[in-house]
């Protein structure tokens, strides 16, 4: 299934449904947005993610899967996110949530919160 940019329209629903049940602002992630994405941890849980402000055509998620978090300069890759939505579908709601969310997935289990510090960068 890709999530090109012929489907565009698709996908900011989605996101744009997903803040208005949790009565969160609205930004979308387009497909060619970049984000920043921890590749070594692939096909571990929880998916984390978290929003820094926009810069550009960054979008300011950077994603990492299962517990470890590191700070070395090179544990995110930027990637578009239209490779993410290729991967993990489930997360494309998500990703329309402004800047200062967080969010913790894990099989059916999601929470999603605000971290005011994130905004603070």
């Amino acid at each position: 299934m890709s999530r090109g940019d012929d489907s565009v329209p698709g996908i900011i629903q989605m996101q744009e449904a997903f803040c208005l049940e949790r009565g969160a602002k609205f930004l979308p992630t387009f497909p060619m947005s970049k984000l920043g994405f921890a590749l070594s941890t692939e096909g571990q849980l929880p998916i984390n993610g978290l929003r820094h402000p926009v810069e550009g055509n960054a979008s300011g998620w950077y994603i990492w899967c299962g517990e470890a978090f590191s700070s070395a300069p090179d544990f995110f890759a930027p990637m578009h996110a239209n490779h993410l939505f290729d991967t993990h579908p489930q997360l494309i709601k998500l990703l329309g949530l402004p800047p200062g969310y967080r969010f913790l997935f894990a099989y059916e289990s999601l929470d999603i919160w605000f971290d005011p510090s994130l905004l603070a960068i």
